[in-house]
């Protein structure tokens, strides 16, 4: 029951993620990726640093930034990039490919050896997901399919490398959502001014779509997701990720008079299916004898690797 509730929250956040592009398109100034990037990332992290008004030390100071470069810094811009290369939904169709990198990562950074029904979920993830986003008319870029591969890859090794390191004893994950978001804004920031010049003038609605930019979709959502990283195996986590496009595709249905053909929601069906049942298969741990636990201190730890394979 406890790990049911774990997962139910944890899915909150790429719910959350699906509503980024309704308000994006209907409250945000047009073609400002990266400031709205960094508007996302940069307040939130430091109202959570002033909120847990606790620092990283010693090797988490480096930690962090590698961390909130992978999971903030490099995967907003590379998301935006193919999002405006890749028409049709196409980057959420390699972005749906998240669960095989990761499941792929696990194995070489975790010990986590996917299992084939593990890796035959992700594959049907992201099938349905292709179903609902991908348009017939979708052109292929070589530039946005270089992007979204990126931007995937990105955020699963930070999600990866964030369930390797563990946190530092006695941190939080609001803590580390700070860390993580303050570093990775601070990385775009310049980015921004440097190829989209000074901030655009912002009016009350831009004001109200970047105020919920910053806290529910990204100081909660990251929160929640770091939260769920750390309970969960970081493969079961990631196959909560299709949950994101799928929530864009019902929001456009609901909200913006958007049309859902039957193939999309087949697609919906065969997508969320695949969620669920990822907490099953990605979901079982290897057996606690075949690790030691990473140091909390934030130190360098030693892991075993096992021979037992995830889902069997």
């Amino acid at each position: 029951m406890k790990r049911a509730a774990t997962i139910a929250l944890t899915a909150l956040a790429p719910i959350s993620w699906g509503s980024t592009y309704a308000v994006t398109t209907e409250f945000l100034p047009p073609d400002r990726p990266l400031f709205t990037g960094m508007m996302r990332a940069l307040p939130a992290g430091l109202a959570l640093l002033a909120l847990t008004r606790v620092l990283p030390r010693g090797a988490w100071w480096w930690r962090s930034a590698v961390l909130g470069a992978l999971n903030i810094g490099a995967f907003f811009p590379l998301l935006f990039l193919a999002a405006y290369r890749l028409p049709g939904g196409t980057a959420a169709v390699f972005g749906s490919m998240g669960p095989l990198f990761v499941a792929g990562l696990a194995m070489l950074l975790l010990g986590e050896r996917p299992s084939l029904r593990t890796l035959l979920t992700g594959v049907a993830a992201a099938l349905g997901v292709s179903l609902v986003v991908l348009q017939a008319t979708a052109t292929l870029d070589a530039v946005g399919i270089a992007a979204a591969l990126a931007s995937s890859g990105s955020m699963s090794a930070g999600t990866v490398l964030t369930k390797r390191w563990g946190r530092p004893d006695g941190v939080g994950a609001l803590v580390m959502t700070g860390w993580q978001l303050t570093a990775g804004g601070l990385l775009i920031a310049p980015i921004a001014f440097l190829f989209e010049g000074a901030p655009p003038v912002l009016d009350g609605r831009n004001l109200a779509g970047y105020v919920y930019l910053a806290a529910a979709n990204t100081a909660v959502g990251y929160w929640l997701w770091f939260r769920g990283i750390g309970q969960l195996t970081a493969t079961q986590v990631t196959f909560l990720g299709p949950l994101s496009p799928l929530t864009a595709a019902v929001i456009g249905w609901a909200a913006l008079g958007e049309s859902l053909t039957p193939v999309q929601v087949v697609g919906m069906v065969i997508a969320l299916s695949a969620a669920l049942v990822g907490q099953v298969v990605a979901g079982r741990r290897p057996r606690p004898e075949s690790f030691s636990s990473p140091e909390k201190n934030g130190q360098k730890f030693s892991m075993d690797l096992t021979k037992e394979k995830l889902g069997r």
